[in-house]
């Protein structure tokens, strides 16, 4: 009796050996030369002179002003943005309205819009010659070349980061749990904060430690409607900006490296997230089913 065939296995991309060194090589190759090289550069040039040369460019005013603004653009666009988001991913995903789909195509628009595109937008509607310019002077209200035109440009151009990370989970989770706790008398704020809210907190988390880094890093819309004012409209990035354009190399390093730490401490917070579950998709298959616990208990 002649022995069945054996059925040989389809080859898999990364069997064969030289490739599969070769591709994981010059990943590694571009991840330290293009990413990892020119923070240790900031890092090396921002104390090429000494800690005394970038404590005295740290603790200039300007410096200092500009840090400032940054934290104070971060504290106000952050929240902002984040309940936008909240509100954005709730109404997509818990109700069917007409519109949806055009709330996601919005949601999704500064993704597609070049920052410097959107800061120039801003000068053609809040600009003296722009659309509420004139309605605007006539008040005395000062939106471009203020803070409050650095804080609208930074909204802009996060407002899709916590929405994009919750839309995806939350389709995912259903309705059920939501519409468990609204049949048994919950109201929306109480579903909120008891049903949804728990089974969120971590992927909300999550796009708001992004969002924070893109506030604190953006430049593109702001350096349009900001001024590019020293010590009264500059934040971080514009003033990194500055320091090199004066021949300052060393002292554009220094506040570089405050950026660069921010953007560690954010990347171990993601991955410190991502540990607990956020930036992952959850399947429809493994959706929290509000008929299987009561057998579970009973089991």
């Amino acid at each position: 009796m002649s022995a069945a065939p054996t059925r040989r296995r389809p080859p898999r991309v990364g069997d064969q050996p030289l490739f599969r060194r070769t591709l994981i090589g010059l990943v590694l190759f571009i991840g330290v030369f293009l990413v990892l090289a020119p923070l240790v550069v900031i890092g090396v040039e921002a104390f090429a002179k000494g800690w005394q040369v970038y404590s005295a460019t740290i603790s200039h005013p300007d410096t200092l002003h500009a840090i400032m603004l940054t934290v104070l653009t971060a504290l106000v666009a952050v929240p902002v943005n984040t309940a936008f988001g909240v509100a954005a991913a709730w109404s997509i995903t818990k109700f069917d309205f007409w519109g949806k789909r055009f709330l996601l195509i919005v949601i999704e628009i500064p993704f597609s819009v070049s920052p410097i595109v959107a800061g120039v937008a801003y000068l053609f509607v809040y600009g003296l010659q722009g659309i509420f310019g004139p309605t605007l002077d006539t008040w005395n209200i000062k939106i471009l070349f203020a803070i409050p035109g650095i804080i609208l440009a930074s909204m802009f151009v996060t407002a899709p980061f916590v929405a994009r990370e919750l839309i995806p989970l939350m389709q995912a989770q259903g309705r059920d749990l939501e519409e468990a706790a609204t049949s048994l008398g919950a109201s929306g704020w109480r579903t909120f904060f008891s049903v949804t809210l728990p089974n969120i907190k971590w992927a909300l988390l999550y796009g708001v430690v992004l969002c924070n880094a893109r506030v604190m890093g953006e430049f593109g819309a702001v350096s349009v409607v900001s001024g590019n004012i020293r010590g009264q409209t500059n934040t971080l990035p514009l003033h990194i900006e500055l320091l090199y354009h004066d021949y300052q190399a060393t002292g554009a390093f220094a506040a570089a490296s405050i950026l660069a730490v921010i953007a560690v401490f954010t990347i171990i917070a993601k991955v410190a997230l991502e540990r607990r579950g956020a930036g992952r998709r959850a399947s429809p298959a493994a959706r929290p089913s509000l008929l299987s616990k009561p057998a579970e208990n009973n089991a």
